[in-house]
């Protein structure tokens, strides 16, 4: 078993109260508070009625989704398009290297960029609201559901919602089994016994666009789906979306009187008679069944037992007795965290930034995003989702083989912006990314750290391999600087600097020595000998470049702190110490003057939320408790957490996890530490800070 660094394997602190004293209770239409319940694989994000009554007026704030990590779907490549179509050249050390990049949208070669960044993308699988009638008949309108409190018991894994309706009470509760893609859901109201409460399931049509809110629906809906009663309690709905087939399996308890086709799906109502109903909607993904169902009840007790041994195994912080203000806000953040990453990120592969919630990016996920999603699991005692992450990288190595080969590279080559099958996409940005690059072998060996077997080295040596081998192969030796460098060819995780001209970007050239230096290591656990190449490049590698006892951003930017547009994006450069361990060839002397020079000076309205965590990483390596708690409370927008735990950034991007599990990162390593930053170092002196069941970061 895995050693908890600096703690007891001995569970001491009493988890309940520190998560119920952070309960979300909303007592109103919130569109930016919309509260999710989900398992990792799936989940479902309800409004102020309990399920997804009023999909349209929540589109513009957290969107009312239901995905999954199998859902995909594709619109038909009539044209054929392909990524040899979407090439660009780039010129290198006397090659020409491509790359799969956009073009204008009406060019062939725009369509076919655009047609790939489209698809696949992952599909909204189904909208489950209340059909609640007046008594005239009329459907309710957001305006008439009131008194409103609705409560998140994230203890339980349930979201509880009360409302009144023309005076009539409703009480709903909604959950999602942690064993299958089921929501389950429990209602109590007079308006059943009247007839005037019934449940539909509509089916949103993809907009294929970058954003996508789930409040398209198309006409032809019913041609694509079939209904068919399997039991006196339970229907079975099959959807066709051209190629994409799924399962709904809808269970009802006390029966559904009956089903009713609509427009774009089906309506069931309850036998009349009865207060109470309970019912269940399960997904199933291309050729498999929805389980059969449980009596909704007993589902919702197996949910509160599931998510209190989700609690009670994780790691935790108590701030109950720090007397510091601030300490209220970083615990909320630290419990709506936790749940929020659990739902939407814990599942086989890493998630869009945006999770299981609403789509952005066409759903898909971002690798330079996988270590914001993943490592925060090792770190609060879950190695084995950031393990089912890693795992994933295997299904994806094909098509990273392709591109370094393409590109006249050995190896692998991580893209940026990838599908469920690590299918690639064109990017005129993500093409050239390359932090993403190291990150297989940080995965791995924070895993093995965590858990020294040989099992482990054993199953990751071939990724690591081909990782570093490509990360050696792709550095270029300079003659007249006897160096190897990075670059032309390279955009840097601070997206500011044009692919054809940058090299040597500081932290790039820290994080590929690291991961080579890593990558040697493992050879000499497995029993292989050290590759002579691969130690050729790390002592011949370049320096990381400095100015004026400042690390610059990159060796081809001299400017990176007088020119107003270097100041904006990720600070990356900290990055090279904090996101980093030592090993990088960090002088930690200039690490302080540049952390100082960056907290002053920089555009820090300008950034993203892991950016936040990132600075306080570095704070707290370099012994500067008070900088990292003020760089996670920092008070700007994209640093600003909502009512329900989510991030947010701008407008078309309401919600970001990478902010997430970058601040669960950064609390992590502050309490347990890193082999060089004792345990608890990284809170301010006097804090009566308890912790357990966390792992100490690299």
């Amino acid at each position: 078993m895995a050693q908890l660094i600096g703690q007891s394997a001995v569970r001491t602190i009493d988890r309940q109260p520190i998560v119920d004293r952070h309960r979300v209770v909303l007592t109103g239409m919130d569109t930016m508070a919309a509260l999710s319940v989900g398992n990792g694989h799936f989940a479902m994000t309800v409004d102020a009625t309990g399920l997804q009554t009023f999909p349209a007026y929540y589109g513009n704030g957290i969107p009312l989704g239901a995905l999954s990590d199998w859902g995909w779907h594709s619109f038909p490549n009539d044209s054929s398009y392909s990524i040899e179509e979407t090439l660009r050249y780039t010129a290198s050390h006397g090659r020409r290297v491509p790359y799969a990049v956009q073009w204008p949208g009406d060019s062939r070669r725009g369509a076919a960029a655009n047609y790939l960044r489209q698809n696949p993308h992952r599909l909204h699988l189904g909208t489950l609201g209340w059909d609640i009638r007046k008594r005239d008949g009329t459907p309710i309108r957001v305006e008439d559901v009131q008194n409103i409190r609705q409560e998140l018991d994230a203890w339980n894994g349930i979201i509880t919602t009360r409302f009144t309706v023309e005076g009539e009470p409703v009480t709903v509760t909604t959950g999602v089994r942690q064993d299958q893609d089921e929501v389950v859901v429990a209602v109590n109201s007079p308006l059943i016994t009247t007839g005037r409460l019934a449940v539909t399931l509509n089916f949103p049509y993809p907009t294929g666009e970058w954003e996508d809110n789930a409040v398209r629906y198309d006409k032809d809906e019913q041609d694509r789906l079939q209904a068919r009663r399997s039991d006196p309690d339970t229907w079975i709905i099959q959807r066709l979306i051209d190629t994409t087939r799924y399962t709904a399996r809808f269970h009802a308890t006390p029966a559904a009187v009956r089903i009713d086709s609509l427009t774009h799906g089906y309506r069931w109502t309850p036998t009349i008679g009865d207060s109470t109903w309970a019912f269940s909607l399960a997904y199933a993904p291309p050729g498999e069944e929805p389980a059969p169902a449980t009596a909704p009840r007993q589902a919702l007790d197996g949910i509160a037992r599931d998510y209190h041994a989700f609690w009670k195994k994780g790691g935790i912080i108590d701030f109950g007795a720090v007397t510091d203000p601030r300490a209220v806000e970083l615990e909320r953040r630290m419990v709506l965290s936790r749940y929020l990453t659990h739902l939407n990120g814990s599942g086989d592969m890493p998630p869009q930034e945006t999770g299981l919630t609403y789509n952005s990016w066409y759903g898909k996920p971002h690798l330079e995003m996988a270590w914001w999603h993943g490592v925060h699991f090792a770190l609060w005692g879950q190695p084995e989702v950031l393990a089912r992450h890693l795992d994933w990288y295997f299904t994806a190595l094909p098509g990273a083989h392709e591109i370094a080969r393409r590109q006249g590279f050995r190896g692998v080559r991580w893209q940026k912006m990838t599908d469920l099958e690590g299918g690639e996409t064109s990017s005129s940005v993500g093409s050239y990314l390359l932090w993403q690059q190291p990150h297989p072998i940080y995965f791995a060996e924070l895993l093995y750290r965590g858990q020294p077997m040989d099992s482990l080295l054993e199953r990751y040596a071939p990724l690591m391999e081909a990782t570093a081998e490509f990360m050696a192969d792709f550095t270029w030796y300079d003659t007249a600087r006897q160096e190897r460098i990075l670059g032309p060819g390279l955009i840097a995780a601070q997206e500011r600097f044009g692919a054809d001209t940058t090299m040597n970007t500081t932290f790039e050239l820290a994080y590929w020595r690291w991961g080579l230096s890593t990558a040697q290591q493992w050879r000499e656990r497995t029993g292989r000998t050290r590759r002579a190449d691969w130690d050729t490049v790390l002592a011949t590698l370049s320096p990381l470049p400095m100015q004026d006892s400042l690390y610059l951003a990159a060796a081809s930017a001299p400017d990176s702190y007088t020119n107003p547009r270097y100041l904006t994006d990720h600070p990356s450069v900290l990055a090279a110490y904090g996101f980093l361990p030592a090993g990088g060839g960090v002088d930690t002397a200039i690490m302080r003057r540049t952390l100082d020079t960056i907290w002053d000076i920089w555009h820090w309205e300008d950034t993203w939320g892991w950016d936040f965590p990132l600075t306080a990483f570095t704070a707290a390596r370099l012994h500067q408790p008070e900088r990292a708690v003020n760089a996670l409370l920092m008070d700007v927008p994209k640093n600003r957490f909502l009512a329900n735990g989510h991030n947010y950034q701008r407008d078309n991007l309401r919600l970001y996890l990478p902010g997430n599990g970058g601040y669960l990162a950064a609390l992590a390593m502050m309490a347990a530490g890193t082999r060089d930053l004792p345990a608890g170092s990284g809170f301010p002196p006097g804090w009566a800070v308890r912790w357990e069941g966390l792992y100490r970061m690299l």
